[in-house]
Parts: C-alpha cells; sequence; structure tokens
C-alpha cells in the first residue's frame, strides 16, 4: 500500500531542489535534478514511483517539507540563512499543523544537529552525535552516491580474493596540521561559542584524524597501503571534465584494488566515502567519531565493516591485520557481496526509501 504524501510547489524557493523523496512525484523536474557527476536517482526515479502517493492534504497520511532544510541553512556553519525560504518552510509547517498532519523534514549537511524552529516536526538528519539524548529517536539518512558497480564497472561487482596481508585503500584530501587550520579552528570556536553558547565540535576535527590514520596505516607493516594522499580535493576542484572523469576513475581503481577501505568524517559527522565504498561491494574500515548511522534498526553495522573506535585509533593496523585474519576465505568473499546488497537494499535512494514508511509509522503515526 502506498504511502499518501502532501507537498506543494508553492513553497519551493525559485530554483531550489526539491527534497529528493519527491523526484519521482514530481517527474518534470528530473532533467533539471540528475547531474554527469551525481546520478544516484536514476533508478529511483524511473522504478519506485509506485512507493508513495501524492495526495491533497486532507487526505495524506504525512505531509513533507518540498525541500531539504540544508537550502535554508547552508551546507557549512560559515553559512547565512535564507530568510526567504525560512519564511517559506515556516508557513508550510503552519498548514501542515493547522491541517493536524504529521510533517517530515529532511536536513542533510554538516550543520545537520542544529535545532530547528518548528515544532512537533520528524526530522531527518545527516550529522549528529551518538550520544547526545535528543538524537536518540532521530532518523539518520544516508548520503546518496552513485551506484559505482552500475556506472563504472559494466555491472559486475569485482571480487577480491583473500591475501595473507591485507590492502588498505583511500584516495582523496588530507593535509598536514597548519597555522591555517589552527586559525580557522579558533575561528570556528569562537563563532559558535557565541551563536550557540557552546564550543562544538570542529569542523577540521575529520581533517586532523584522517591525517593521523592514513600516516598510521602507511607506516605499518602489518598491511599493504594503497593510499593516494592529496592536499586538495582533485576531484571537486577540477573543472575541466576530461581531468574531472580521469579523477573519478582513478577513486574507482583505488576502491577496486583495495580490500578495504578507509573511512572517517569530514566537515560534518558522517562519511560520504562510506557509502561510496559499500556500494562499490567494499569493506569500509569505519572510523567511529560518535556517529549515528541510518536504519540501525535494521542494520547491525559492526557486521559490514572494521568499526574503529576514535579512542583506539592509535592501534588502527592492528585492527584491520585482526580482522582481516580471523575470515576464511570465503568468509572474505561473501562480506563483500553482503556490503553491495547492503548498499542496494537500504542505501541507495530506491532502497532507503522503501523502508521510509516504516520509519514514518514507528517514529509518527503510531505516536499520534
Amino acid at each position: 500500500m502506498k504511502l499518501k504524501i502532501f507537498s506543494s510547489r508553492e513553497y519551493l524557493p525559485e530554483g531550489v531542489d526539491p527534497s529528493s523523496i519527491l523526484y519521482p512525484l514530481w517527474s518534470d523536474l528530473h532533467s533539471e535534478l540528475i547531474y554527469q557527476w551525481a546520478s544516484p536517482y536514476i533508478k529511483y526515479v524511473q522504478d519506485r514511483a509506485n512507493l508513495f502517493e501524492l495526495t491533497s492534504l486532507a487526505d495524506a497520511d504525512v505531509a513533507i517539507l518540498p525541500f531539504d532544510w540544508r537550502s535554508i541553512r547552508g551546507d557549512s556553519w560559515r553559512g547565512t540563512t535564507d530568510q526567504a525560504g525560512m519564511t517559506l518552510a515556516l508557513e508550510f509547517a503552519d498548514l501542515v499543523q493547522k491541517a493536524g498532519k504529521p510533517l517530515v523534514v529532511f536536513f542533510g549537511s554538516e550543520c545537520s544537529d542544529e535545532a530547528l524552529p518548528i515544532d512537533n516536526a520528524l526530522i531527518f538528519r545527516q550529522s549528529v552525535y551518538r550520544s547526545d539524548a535528543k538524537f536518540a529517536k532521530t532518523p539518520i539518512f544516508p548520503f546518496f552516491c552513485e551506484d559505482f558497480v552500475a556506472k563504472y564497472l559494466d555491472n559486475q561487482v569485482p571480487i577480491r580474493k583473500k591475501s595473507q596481508k591485507p590492502t588498505v585503500g583511500f584516495r582523496g584530501f588530507a593535509r598536514p596540521p597548519s597555522l591555517d587550520r589552527h586559525i580557522k579552528t579558533f575561528y570556528y570556536h569562537s563563532h559558535n561559542l557565541l551563536k550557540h553558547s557552546k564550543l562544538g565540535t570542529s569542523p577540521y576535527k575529520g581533517e586532523v584524524l584522517r591525517t593521523k590514520a592514513l600516516s598510521i596505516l602507511q607506516n605499518s607493516d602489518l598491511v599493504n597501503d594503497n593510499i593516494e594522499v592529496f592536499e586538495r580535493a582533485v576531484f571537486f576542484e577540477a573543472t575541466d571534465p576530461t581531468d574531472k572523469m580521469k579523477a573519478r576513475m582513478d577513486y574507482v581503481d583505488n576502491l577496486v584494488n583495495s580490500d578495504y577501505v578507509f573511512c572517517c568524517r569530514g566537515s560534518g559527522n558522517y562519511s560520504n566515502r562510506f557509502y561510496e565504498v559499500l556500494s562499490c561491494g567494499r569493506i569500509p574500515i569505519f572510523l567511529d567519531t560518535d556517529c549515528k548511522l541510518p536504519l540501525e534498526e535494521f542494520i547491525n553495522w559492526k557486521d559490514y565493516c572494521i568499526w574503529v573506535d576514535e579512542k583506539d585509533m592509535p592501534n588502527i593496523a592492528e585492527i584491520v591485520a585482526n580482522f582481516h585474519g580471523k575470515l576464511s576465505d570465503t568468509e572474505f568473499e561473501d562480506l563483500q557481496h553482503e556490503c553491495r546488497n547492503l548498499w542496494l537494499n537500504y542505501l541507495s535512494p530506491e532502497g532507503y526509501y522503501s523502508k521510509f514508511a516504516q520509519i514514518v509509522e514507528k517514529s509518527i503515526l503510531v505516536a499520534a
């Protein structure tokens, strides 16, 4: 049975993408939303329109704010609030509240642990801290990445055979400490203290941890490293399409030729790479920085990755080697398939949104 959804384009700011859950329902916007370098929604749009039905507010099971709160808040702590978007969001929330319907808001950005000026809404977030009690029942949604196997690997998961020593991969941005980063960190804490009356967690924490962990792995005899580090974001900074494609294919090649891939938070307390690794059928090394992951009621996350607590990072090479050593040849290959299937069934747009009605029912409809 389809979940009945209400949303309205009248409350969608001009030039702003709708929330991705609405893509199959607003089909005329697809060509503007599926980009050459970020095409995770094609299958969801084509195959999953039967999940939801767009209805009037009176007939709806749930109302969805038509755009991600990211559009109001911005992607980073430096962002300024879009007051016009805020006005539309509050008007929509008021409309829904007067109708007595539950409201869902998606908020994806490094700032998505911030409070919203809307009462009684179910807020799906990306970057929160598991130990913070106010997020105990908060649903988390994943970073929706491309299907790496379908787009780059001819629909064939490249399963690796187990070797005696594990190969750890990483290709991307990491840089050593600098005066510039210390200044930015000081500025962030000062800004946060003035605005939110708390120091907060530095958005540069991910850089620090990533650099330290990769150095440990590169200097360990317990693992083979397939680690390529750059002091700039090679893919995102590339402007020429040929250079951009080369950077992407080099990244895919790094994933394919690694047994395990290191994943750590970025500016927010979540990792985009984590989902890309799973999409490719590779096993993540997940550095846990008090993260809350999606669909924890369905997924035992420690079954699908090498889980490294932040406090145990100095021993990361030993943890990887011990994990690898305990797997049989068959278990190692099976785990790669399981990681791929986990992404397909739970973390791709079509997989995740197929669970949306259950999340809403558990969080809102039963409580109501």
